[in-house]
C-alpha cells in the first residue's frame, strides 16, 4: 500500500497543476480529501472495535484503486474531487504519505491486539520500516512520469496515467494480501453491549481529550505543510516529478534505520521526551528549508526532518495504544485524530490562499509555529500530568504508577 500511496503523494498535486488547477483549487481538493478521510477514519475506528479490523484493511485499498483509475482516465473536476475523497489522494505528509490511510485505526488496533505492551513500540517500528521501504520504492517509480513545462491538459493526462494506474494496481494487491490476515480472538461481549454498533470510548476519556488538544494543533501544521511539499518544490525550484520522487526515495532510504530506532530511542529518552524532541526539532527544520537557495539544500533539510519524523511516528502510535483501554483501541485511535482532520482541512485551505496571494514560504513558516506549539502541549498534557496507562486484557499493568510515564526508560 505504501508504494502506491507514495506515488500518489508525488504526482497528484503536480498533475492537478498541469491540467490547470490553481493553488487555491488544489487546496480545496485537499480539504475535501481530509474531511472525507476524517469521517471514514472515525467510522472505521468505531466499527472496527465492534466488527473487527480485517474488513477495512481489505475494503479501503480497493477504494484507493478506484481513485487511481479515475485519475488515469478523467479530467472532470467533480469526478476528480469525489475520487480523491474516497481514495484519500493527496492526503499525507509528503515523503511519509505511504504510512497514511483511513484504515489506520483498524491497522493500529490489530497490531496492538497482536503484540504485548512491552514489544509494541518495536512492532510499530517494524510497520514504519515496511511503510518507509514501500515509500522508497514508490518515490523511485515516479520516474515513469515524463513531463514537459508546456503540456496541454490531454498531454498531462497521458503523461501521468502510468503512475496512477500503477498506484491502482498496487492498491488492489494490498487489498488481496489483507485477505490472508488472521485476527486475534476478541474478548466476549459484555452484558448489555452486544447490540451496540457504535461505542463511545468512555473508559479512555482521560486519554482522549488530551490527544484531541495536541492533535488539533498538529493538524494545522500538517495541513499547511504535508500535502504541498511536492507542489512547493515544483513552484520554488521548478523540480520535475522524477526529481521530487528521487528526493522522497532518499528520504525513505534514510528513514529505514530511524523507524527501527524508535524503541531504543524510547528506552534511552523515554517516550514522552522523544516525541517532544522530535516534534520541536522537526518544526525548527522547516525554517531553513524554506530559506534554502537551491533544491538540494532544501532537500537536505527535508531529509533530516523526515528521518526524525519516522522515529516519532511509531512511538506516538504505540503510546496511544498503550494508554487506551484494550477494548477501545480502534475507537480511540480514530477519535483522537478527529479534531486534527478539521484543523488539517482548515490549514490546507489557508495554505492554498497563502501560496497564491502572499508567498511560497508563508504556509510553511506557519506550520513551524504550530509544530512548536504541539511539542509544548505534549509536554504539558503528558509529561507533567500523565494519564494512567491501561494494562492489556488479562495482564498486570505495564506501568504501575502514572508518574513513570514521564520517566527516562520505563515506557513502552
Amino acid at each position: 500500500m505504501s508504494v502506491g500511496r507514495a506515488i500518489a503523494s508525488v504526482v497528484t498535486a503536480l498533475y492537478l497543476a498541469a491540467i490547470g488547477f490553481s493553488a487555491v483549487e488544489i487546496g480545496a481538493l485537499f480539504v475535501v480529501v481530509t474531511v472525507a478521510s476524517g469521517v471514514m477514519s472515525s467510522v472505521i475506528g468505531l466499527l472496527a472495535d465492534r466488527w473487527g479490523r480485517k474488513p477495512f484493511l481489505v475494503a479501503v485499498p480497493l477504494l484507493c484503486a478506484g481513485a487511481g483509475v479515475v485519475y488515469a482516465e478523467s479530467r472532470a473536476t467533480a469526478l476528480l474531487f469525489c475520487a480523491a475523497a474516497l481514495g484519500s489522494f493527496g492526503r499525507g505528509m509528503g515523503a511519509s504519505a505511504g504510512n497514511v490511510g483511513p484504515y489506520q485505526p483498524a491497522e493500529s488496533a490489530l497490531v496492538a491486539d497482536s503484540v504485548r505492551g512491552e514489544r509494541r513500540a518495536a512492532a510499530f517500528g517494524r510497520i514504519a520500516f515496511a511503510s518507509s521501504l514501500g515509500a522508497l520504492i514508490g518515490g523511485l517509480l515516479t520516474e515513469i512520469v515524463h513531463t514537459s513545462r508546456h503540456m496541454t491538459a490531454a498531454q498531462a493526462t497521458a503523461a501521468y496515467r502510468p503512475a496512477f494506474l500503477a498506484a491502482a494496481a498496487l492498491a488492489v494487491g494490498a487489498g488481496l494480501l489483507a485477505l490472508l490476515i488472521q485476527e486475534p480472538q476478541r474478548p466476549p461481549e459484555r452484558a448489555g453491549e452486544a447490540r451496540r454498533t457504535f461505542r463511545w470510548p468512555r473508559r479512555s476519556w482521560p486519554v482522549l481529550w488530551r490527544f484531541w488538544m495536541t492533535n488539533a494543533v498538529n493538524g494545522a501544521a500538517i495541513g499547511m505543510f504535508g500535502p504541498f511539499v511536492s507542489y512547493w518544490l515544483y513552484r520554488r525550484y521548478g523540480a520535475t516529478p522524477g526529481t521530487i520522487g528521487l528526493l522522497f526515495a532518499i528520504v525513505n532510504l534514510g528513514s529505514l534505520a530511524s523507524a527501527l530506532a524508535a524503541a531504543p530511542v524510547a528506552r534511552a529518552l523515554g517516550t514522552i521526551r522523544a516525541i517532544i524532541a522530535v516534534r520541536a526539532v522537526g518544526g525548527a527544520l522547516i525554517l531553513p528549508m524554506v530559506l534554502s537557495p537551491t533544491f538540494w539544500i532544501a532537500g537536505a533539510c527535508y531529509i533530516l526532518r523526515m528521518v526524525l519524523w519516522w522515529i516519532g511516528m511509531p512511538l506516538r502510535q504505540s503510546f496511544i495504544q498503550d494508554l487506551a483501554h484494550p477494548e477501545e483501541r480502534a475507537s480511540v485511535t480514530a477519535l483522537s485524530n478527529l479534531p486534527s482532520q478539521v484543523t488539517t482541512a482548515a490549514g490546507q485551505g489557508i495554505a492554498g490562499y497563502l501560496f497564491d496571494e502572499v508567498s511560497l514560504s508563508a504556509p510553511f513558516e506557519l506550520a513551524a509555529v504550530f509544530q512548536f506549539a504541539n511539542a509544548f502541549l505534549y509536554a504539558v498534557f503528558f509529561a507533567r500530568r500523565p494519564p494512567r496507562q491501561e494494562p492489556d486484557i488479562g495482564s498486570e499493568p505495564l506501568v504501575p504508577a502514572a508518574a513513570e510515564l514521564a520517566g527516562a526508560g520505563d515506557v513502552v
